[in-house]
This record gives C-alpha cells, structure tokens and sequence, in this order.
C-alpha cells in the first residue's frame, strides 16, 4: 500500500533501546516466530472487547494470536512514554498496534510513514510493525461510515453537529464527508483544536461546508444529526456531552462510544424519540479492518460481531 512520505521529524521505530522501567512495566514476551501479536496501547482501557474480537477470529481462522492491552493507566506509564512503548512493541516482534484515546494524534511524530487514509485524517488508529518500519493507519473511518450506513439508512445528513475535533473527531469528520453530509458544524471545548479540524478539511474538500461553533444548544436546533465523538459518557468520564434538553425527536444521535453500550446521551435520545447509533458497530467494523492490516487474512465481519457479542452484556449508563 502507497504511503506518504514520512517527515523528517519522525523516527524509525524499534530502534532505539527501551527504558528498563517501560520494559518492566510492558512485561513483553517475545511469541515463537509463527505467531502474531498484537495490542491496544491508550488509557482506561480495561474493558475493551477488542482483544476478544481479535484473539477469538484469530483462533477461527487457525492462527496463533494474541492481543495485548497497554493501558498507560494500569501500567503507571506517562504520556511521554508514549514512544518508549512503541519501539518496546515493535523489538519484541508485535505484528502492529491499535491506538486510542489519547494518543491517536499524539502518536503521529513517532511514526515513519502515514497510509493515505491516516495522512488524510490527521489521526491514527492502527500501527502496523512491517520491515523495520511504523506505518499508521486509520480504521475508524471505514467503521463509523460502515456502521452508519448499515444501521442508519435514508438519514438526513443535510447538516450534522460533531461533538469532539480530537482523533476519533476527525476519523467521524472524514467518514461524515464520504457519507454525503452536506454541512458539518464541529463544536470542542478546546476551540482551537477544533478550528485546525475545520481548516484541515477546508483545505482538502474546500470551505463553506465546515464550521466551528461554541452554542451547542443553537447548533443542535439546526442540526439534522449529532455525532459525539468525545469520551464524555464512558465510566470514566460520564455525562453527557451537550444539553439533554435541547434534542428533539428529528435529530438522528450517534455516539462512537461503545462501554456503556447505551451512553447517557444515546438513552436520552431514544426516550425523546430520536433515531440513535451506538458505538458497537464502530468498535466492529474499525476491527475488520485492523485485523487484515496486521495478519493479510480478510475476517467475518459476522464473526467478528459475533465475537464481540460472546464477551456477555454490556452494562448501560
């Protein structure tokens, strides 16, 4: 696969020594040289059922796989370890890794190269561990937009209101243009992260189509549709990320958060009326391909659903 060319800023992965203390803490393994191992490296990640997906279509398929969590927060590990944890990964032999919350942007420094789908997003979700070489990709989009698509058909994507410019905004950003949305409004309570959003897509799709606003309540009785994509409303941050009070039974609401299954937000919207799309299809479908890009073998997707759906109910908010 074509990929941009890597800055001059960014460095070869895996080949600088690892701190003793980040080793220690990773506790890696290296696996017999048939098998793949992979992880997910962001913070509060404990009860992510993407290691379930991963490792039970691993074994469908007959392969030796294995899937990692890397949580910064369990481990005691810094943000600035950040790089310390992806030559760690990429020395003891990882296939690749998937990133969230919040280092899919904050990964990007340290890699050598971008897919064209990740350089275009300006966000990274999926590290691929390939010749000596750190590739991001990006696997959020193709999931918000195929979830949406299968789960959402005929919605009114005449103006939609983002919630969130950070990687998994961008991601929903990217697949809301592929989509056919006609105008979206971006709203993050960092108003500039918010603004370099707009601009990036401005200047790739051309200007008039996004803008930057700071009046949930006004933007939401405009709106057409809401997408958050903050991780207001996980365990860890719950709540809702914009005025309950203002949804209305016209607005479709998607949410990319998949712990609780049903957000505050998704609940409040399906009590008003609205059309709702939890995070589950997302957390699938980003899989789906994640899963080729580390091994080359194409997954279900119905097995992959299947899989998620296996690790037991998910509670709700």
């Amino acid at each position: 696969m074509a990929t941009t060319s890597p800055s001059s800023s960014r460095r070869q992965a895996g080949t600088r020594a690892v701190d003793p203390g980040v080793r220690a803490a990773l506790s890696l393994a290296t696996l017999p040289a048939a098998g793949v191992q992979v992880g997910l490296i962001g913070r509060a990640i404990g009860q992510s059922r993407t290691p379930g997906m991963h490792e039970a279509e691993g074994r469908r398929l007959g392969l030796d796989y294995r899937y990692r969590l890397l949580d910064f927060d369990a481990l005691a590990l810094a943000d600035g370890d950040l790089p310390q944890v992806l030559d760690a990964a990429a020395a003891q032999g990882f296939a690749g890794l998937n990133v969230t919350h919040p280092f899919k942007q904050a990964i990007l420094p340290w890699l050598d190269e971008l897919a064209p789908d990740a350089a275009s997003i300006g966000a990274v979700n999926t590290v691929v561990f390939r010749d000596g070489r750190a590739t991001g990709h990006n696997t959020d989009c193709f999931g918000f937009a195929e979830s949406f698509r299968r789960e959402m058909p005929n919605a009114d994507l005449g103006q939609v209101l983002l919630v969130g410019a950070g990687g998994a905004g961008a991601a929903v950003a990217r697949a809301l243009v592929d989509l056919g949305a006609g105008r979206i409004e971006i709203f993050d309570l960092d108003s500039g992260r918010a603004a370099a959003l707009v601009a990036r897509l401005a200047e790739q799709l051309g200007a008039g189509r996004f803008a930057v606003v700071g009046d949930l309540a006004a933007a939401l009785g405009r709106a057409d549709g809401l997408v958050n994509a903050t991780p207001i409303g996980m365990a860890k941050y719950p709540g809702a990320p914009v005025p309950l009070a203002a949804l209305r039974p016209s607005l479709w609401v998607a949410d990319v958060i998949y712990f609780p299954a049903i957000t505050a937000l998704v609940a409040a919207a399906a009590a008003g009326g609205c059309r709702t799309l939890p995070g589950r299809g997302m957390a699938i479908f980003q899989a789906v391909r994640a899963f080729e890009l580390f091994t080359g073998v194409a997954p279900d997707p119905a097995a992959l659903s299947g899989h998620f759906d296996a690790q037991g109910p998910l509670p709700s908010a």
